[in-house]
């Protein structure tokens, strides 16, 4: 069960970047493998474009802030 930032961030990415839970699902695999964070496998992976992991980057920055 995913708590507080991973749960948000997941949901982050699929309302506002439209990613698909196959492609999270893929990612979370590749994650726990230790092949990186959440949003660098995805964009390694080809799952999101770079503007997209921009987006993601400055999402967690918001949320660390106001944390």
């Amino acid at each position: 069960m995913l708590l507080g930032r991973d749960a948000r961030l997941i949901r982050f990415l699929q309302e506002e970047l439209a990613v698909s839970a196959a492609s999270i699902e893929l990612a979370m695999r590749r994650e726990d493998c230790g092949q990186g964070p959440l949003a660098m496998v995805l964009w390694r992976y080809g799952l999101i474009s770079l503007d997209q992991l921009d987006q993601v980057f400055a999402w967690l920055d918001t949320v660390d802030a106001v944390n």
